[in-house]
């Protein structure tokens, strides 16, 4: 029986510059063809001038509090019972949450164009930081859909 999850976790490295696992990983996510260095540099450029527009906050903090605030706490998911499909709330677990957290962020920055992605990340960080921006709007759509739903919560065993 193969394992659920890959080693990926146990033999992740932290970055180099803030000795960071949550660093690590998102570098990784937002890498694109193997690019490492590339994405290292745009994650690295995006958190100093983050942390130029915001005073008196270390680039660590900031980053892991965007994280923290994009996170989701509860998701629908579809339940089929008795013929009918029903979107039921469910609560997420830690590492979706991490993983969809990353994933909102990057999709909103990508999809400002016209500027250097560095760029665009801090701008997208910043907003995640102050609770604003295309990642938070995604969170709460989430958020509201699951409240709307809240009627189907009994079918979630």
């Amino acid at each position: 029986m193969a394992k659920k999850f890959t080693a990926s976790a146990k033999q992740l490295r932290p970055d180099a510059r803030f000795n960071s696992k949550l660093a690590q990983k998102f570098i990784n996510s937002m890498m694109w063809q193997g690019k490492k260095t590339t994405a290292t540099q745009i994650f690295y450029d995006a958190l100093d001038i983050a942390v130029k527009k915001v005073k008196d906050v270390e680039p660590l903090a900031l980053f892991e509090a965007a994280i923290n605030n994009v996170k989701p706490q509860i998701e629908v998911r579809s339940k089929r019972v008795g013929g009918a499909s029903y979107q039921v709330p469910m609560p997420v677990n830690a590492r979706r949450q991490q993983s969809l957290a990353f994933r909102w962020i990057l999709a909103s920055a990508r999809g400002k164009k016209g500027r250097p992605m560095c760029d665009r990340l801090a701008s997208e960080l910043l907003d995640a930081y102050n609770r604003q921006g295309g990642a938070m709007t995604t969170r709460e759509n989430i958020h509201k859909m699951a409240e709307a739903n809240k009627a189907f919560a009994h079918f979630a065993w």
